[in-house]
């Protein structure tokens, strides 16, 4: 993959390890699988016997649920608040069971179904009317071909009828192309093949599913992380690798990390450190917005100063991170830094509170 690539995807960024896993792998594998479900668990919940961290922080419990309920053929549909890792733990899945994670349907109100199954290749079907040659295939249809898993990202903000499409997909694990005559019309899903669907808890009445369609997927629900040390050591460890990739040689210091993640977990709970109440910002304040705001807050110290990132400049982050369509958000952050950070000791939350005056006037 050239180097210049911004995110690739988790079978290349991890590709050596997946490598020594298919190797060493002894375990029983189900069909169609590249790796034992030991192995995926090792893959992605980390192996104290080599050294090798989490890939996410996510109960092992869950991780053994989502791998049963594939080699079940039961589609598994990963719901939760926006940014808790339910795209990047169907990414590893993917990546880990079948090779690939690029089999993915990015669900919108502009979905159709031939994004989802297949097109045509408009020349040559005027030039020779259907034929197997002409058939442009989607994702699921590619998937199922190859005995693979396909993803399908935000499928509630899909329209129904899309949605439905997969109905036949996942009960009988055929699709059909009416256009084509005879066996080249029918197309059957080969071992391996299955789907993982995510869905954001805030989104899902954006088009709700049909009992049918829900009758045809375990549902999985994915927490933000409840540890403080856990995300923190999350959040270092993506910004780091961010920031490598950004041309960025230094990380901001662990104790502006543990403010910008402090910070995140009080405004999203709404309780402080000590257990009290406090007002809750609107906007989803998420372990992956805190990963984006200490990669912004490195690149702003080393390109603009030439270090690696003051508590100052979580402030300027959170103005495009916190504060979004909701003027009231921006009065519930200076209270809050007025209020709960003016009492923090240690010289990072101070000099947190004492960059408050870059917010805009509430």
């Amino acid at each position: 993959m050239p180097p210049a690539v911004q995110r690739p995807p988790a079978e290349i960024l991890h590709g050596d390890e997946l490598a020594e896993l298919i190797q060493s792998d002894r375990d029983p594998k189900p069909p169609g699988w590249q790796l034992s479900l030991r192995a995926v668990r090792r893959f992605i919940t980390g192996d104290s016997a080599t050294g090798r961290p989490a890939k996410l922080m996510v109960p092992l419990s869950l991780v053994d649920r989502a791998m049963v309920t594939l080699a079940s053929g039961r589609g598994l549909l990963l719901v939760g608040e926006p940014g808790t890792a339910k795209s990047l733990l169907s990414e590893l899945l993917a990546a880990a069971i079948s090779g690939t994670s690029v089999l993915t349907v990015q669900g919108g109100a502009s979905t159709t179904e031939d994004q989802i199954k297949y097109g045509w290749n408009y020349a040559l079907l005027l030039n020779e009317g259907p034929s197997p040659r002409a058939l442009v295939p989607g994702p699921i249809l590619t998937a199922m071909r190859e005995g693979r898993i396909a993803r399908f990202e935000e499928i509630t903000r899909c329209p129904a009828e899309v949605q439905d499409s997969l109905l036949s997909i996942l009960s009988e694990r055929v699709l059909m192309v009416p256009e084509l005559a005879g066996d080249e019309g029918v197309i059957y899903a080969n071992a391996g093949f299955n789907l993982i669907a995510t869905a954001n808890t805030r989104d899902r009445g954006v088009n709700e599913m049909s009992a049918a369609l829900k009758r045809r997927f375990a549902f999985e629900t994915v927490f933000p992380i409840s540890s403080l040390d856990d995300e923190l050591a999350l959040v270092t460890r993506e910004a780091q690798r961010l920031l490598r990739q950004s041309g960025v040689s230094l990380t901001p210091p662990d104790d502006v990390i543990e403010v910008l993640v402090s910070s995140f977990r009080e405004l999203r709970a709404g309780l402080d450190a000590d257990g009290g109440g406090m007002e809750r910002l609107s906007t989803v304040l998420s372990t992956a917005e805190a990963v984006s705001v200490a990669h912004a807050v490195g690149l702003r110290g080393y390109y603009l100063r030439g270090d690696a990132g003051d508590p100052g400049d979580i402030v300027e982050a959170l103005l495009g991170t916190a504060v979004k369509d909701n003027a009231d958000d921006l009065k519930k952050l200076r209270r809050y830094l007025e209020q709960k950070v003016s009492k923090r000791a240690g010289t990072a939350w101070r000099a947190f509170y004492e960059a408050r005056h870059r917010l805009p006037s509430a």
